[in-house]
């Protein structure tokens, strides 16, 4: 029986690892081709991971909530010819015998029948100078690009899984950062307080946040840091369209199968303000200015649990409202359904979002700039 590798996929050019989220097959389940074997998230979406190839589950080498690099084996699916191993009471497959000496293969053919091993390797770990923390790319580039020692690093408290530093960690540590020397190696770095050891007073409610607004509150402090806010607004009487819609929204849903809401045409009027001044469809990178050629139109949905995502319509310049339309109403769908294709959440240039629903007069929403 084959053994096949199943790898941690890459989800898009800036991601670099992705979490365990479920493992929805264990050691001995069969495997169909295409089969979701389970369900991973990124700083950008949850996806699920299918099955390379048809077989049994074997090995699974990460658990559930590590943090695993692209490219990484995560798993070993068995294929080929044979009664798939049953699983034992560990749930692990069962050991199979060896087949006659008059049909014996090399010692390596041999080898690949027996069972995987039981026990899942530990998560990954990189080291930074002789440490053994786990740091992601992304965290190490800041702690380079900002010089914070391989001491200060090791000394900051982790709040992702594991203990393990997230961006969001080394920003607040950079915040706080005073001129003080940096902590001696040998001091043991302060281990995070849980939450429900904390000390406080009055009428009040302690509520975790759930990974996705973490992530959220991450991108948005990085936004700050990378490009300060500045707000203009201009009051602009938006009555004709109003009437318009009303008007024309029956006979453009009978046309085009499709209900036109404002974003679509508000979206082809940022596209047409793009083209005219193409400056404002920017990204800052240090002390560059990346003009973007693309006109790739990010759009807030609000997602059932309170949460936002931002799918992306690219190209948008070469939709007319019709097309917008369909492309908004498809992509705010499955967003609210939770499926969304990685690429489809990347590689916006521009973004929109609507705070007007919630009866604001205007509003300065804070946009994580695109990874370039």
């Amino acid at each position: 029986m084959a053994k096949v590798d199943l790898i941690m996929p890459k989800m898009g050019e800036s991601i670099m690892e992705a979490t365990i989220l479920r493992w929805l097959k264990k050691p001995g389940d069969p495997v169909a081709l295409d089969e979701t074997v389970l369900e991973i998230a990124t700083d950008k979406v949850d996806s699920e991971v299918p099955s390379p190839v048809a077989g049994t589950m074997g090995e699974i080498l990460f658990p559930e909530n590590a943090v695993v690099p692209v490219g990484k084996a995560i798993a070993v699916i068995l294929t080929g010819a044979g009664e798939a191993p049953a699983p034992n009471g560990n749930g692990q497959p069962a050991a199979t015998t060896a087949p006659p000496k008059e049909a014996a293969r090399p010692a390596e053919a041999v080898a690949s029948v027996s069972p995987p091993a039981h026990t899942p390797a530990p998560p990954p770990t990189r080291t930074g100078a002789g440490g053994s923390r786990f740091y992601s790319p992304l965290v190490r580039t800041i702690a380079q690009k900002e010089q914070i020692s391989t001491d200060e690093l090791d000394a900051i408290p982790g709040s992702g899984a594991q203990g393990r530093v997230t961006k969001f960690d080394v920003l607040q540590y950079l915040e706080n950062r005073t001129a003080a020397p940096a902590p001696s190696p040998a001091t043991p770095a302060p281990s995070p307080e849980p939450a429900a050891s904390r000390s406080v007073s009055g009428n009040v409610e302690i509520i975790e946040m759930d990974r996705m607004r973490r992530l959220i509150a991450d991108h948005m402090v990085m936004s700050k840091q990378t490009s300060p806010h500045v707000t203009s607004f201009v009051e602009i009487d938006v009555t004709p369209i109003v009437q318009w819609r009303e008007k024309i929204k029956k006979s453009f849903e009978t046309k085009y199968g499709e209900k036109i809401t404002f974003t679509p045409v508000f979206i082809e009027a940022v596209v047409k303000a793009i083209l005219d001044f193409p400056l404002i469809n920017i990204s800052v990178d240090g002390a560059t200015i990346i003009r973007k050629k693309d006109i790739n139109i990010g759009m807030a949905a609000a997602l059932p649990s309170g949460n936002l995502i931002v799918p992306v319509i690219r190209q948008a310049d070469q939709y007319n409202l019709a097309g917008l339309t369909r492309m908004v109403n498809d992509l705010a769908r499955r967003a609210r359904e939770n499926k969304l294709k990685p690429e489809e959440i990347q590689d916006g240039t521009f973004t929109l979002t609507n705070v007007g629903t919630f009866g604001n007069v205007m509003g300065t929403p804070i946009i994580n700039q695109p990874q370039v």
